[in-house]
């Protein structure tokens, strides 16, 4: 009878552990297992994806410890359930370059999560924000797409985060962070990469527009201060070669003063005076309308001598005009000396110096 007692006091044991042990199976299968009615917010996962440790050894660990391993399963990784996240435009021409903008531009910065639909969508909860040194967040929207690739139908979520640049210099776009809930009670974490961007000043025209605004304006001073001087230079080689011309006359006229008539010698001498006078003040202050001569210039015959010394334009001309005067009203004949010495002052009167 011992025996017996001894025997049914072990077998208890034994049957409470096989029991336990099939408690935790049945409670981890319904913990692994999303159901119908949520499966369209919360992420659905089958037990083989599991890191699940073996079929457990009753004799090996005790009550307890079954409990806890079976009320809190290890989750899988995104990589294992096919689960992907990029930011950025990823894919695209301009992906691959090094995102640049401007301080005060706002652009729109995409995060996506894609997985293989398995009839059944999934809830994506983004727990951060793209706020970071330079950057700030003015908001955030999500849109849902499927496709289909190698054959397999895919789903997506795509945040579109709205960035505005505050700051210049190399800037990130911080990590985006989500979650996604699962029937067990736990959250799948998710996190995207990090995404450098150059934000550069503004570019302001306003020095190029005053730069080139001034450059204008000492160009144009430039050609002004060179067509002024080169119609200096054409004055005065025009002045030089009137000078020229006019004390070439003058030294023939003195050459010929011994021998010529003294009356023509005299007028002579007026035609050339009012030649320097036509030059030196022009037709209109000449009292000469514009008559055409052999060069297309007025006549200089035509001067009034006697008008423009009584408007105080030929000072010290009245004795001179006195000689002219004589020699076509009074005539007689002069003597070649007092001639010399008429033509000294009209050289003097002129500003006409014999050249030694």
């Amino acid at each position: 009878m011992k025996e017996k007692n001894v025997n049914s006091k072990t077998a208890k044991p034994v049957k409470a552990k096989k029991a336990k042990a099939e408690n935790q199976e049945k409670n981890a299968d319904s913990l692994l297992v999303a159901t119908k009615k949520d499966s369209t917010n919360v992420l659905a996962i089958e037990p083989d994806s599991l890191n699940a440790p073996g079929d457990l050894d009753a004799g090996a660990v005790d009550g307890d410890s079954v409990g806890n391993d079976a009320g809190m399963p290890a989750l899988p990784t995104a990589e294992q359930l096919g689960i992907t996240i990029t930011a950025g435009n990823v894919g695209s021409a301009a992906g691959n370059a090094l995102l640049s903008a401007t301080v005060g531009d706002t652009i729109n910065f995409p995060v996506t999560v894609s997985w293989s639909v398995n009839g059944s969508a999934i809830l994506v909860v983004p727990t951060s924000s793209a706020n970071a040194k330079g950057i700030l967040q003015l908001g955030v929207s999500q849109e849902s797409s499927r496709s289909v690739k190698d054959g397999k139908e895919m789903a997506q979520i795509t945040f579109n985060y709205k960035l505005v640049m505050q700051d210049t210099g190399n800037l990130n776009i911080p990590a985006m962070r989500f979650e996604i809930p699962t029937p067990m009670g736990q959250s799948l974490d998710l996190r995207s990469d990090s995404v450098p961007i150059r934000v550069d000043a503004p570019f302001n025209a306003m020095p190029f527009i005053a730069g080139g605004a001034v450059g204008v304006c000492v160009l144009l001073a430039a050609l002004w201060r060179m067509r002024k001087r080169a119609n200096l230079r054409a004055a005065t080689a025009a002045k030089n070669a009137f000078e020229n011309a006019l004390r070439e006359k003058m030294v023939v006229l003195k050459q010929r003063v011994m021998v010529a008539d003294s009356r023509e010698w005299l007028l002579e001498l007026e035609g050339i005076c009012k030649e320097y006078a036509l030059h030196q003040f022009g037709a209109s202050a000449c009292g000469i309308a514009a008559k055409a001569g052999d060069a297309g210039m007025p006549a200089a015959s035509a001067v009034n001598l006697d008008a423009l010394v009584a408007d105080g334009k030929l000072d010290g001309w009245k004795p001179l005009l006195e000689e002219f005067a004589h020699a076509r009203y009074g005539g007689g004949k002069r003597d070649s000396f007092e001639n010399k010495e008429t033509w000294k002052l009209a050289m003097t009167l002129m500003g006409i110096k014999e050249e030694d």
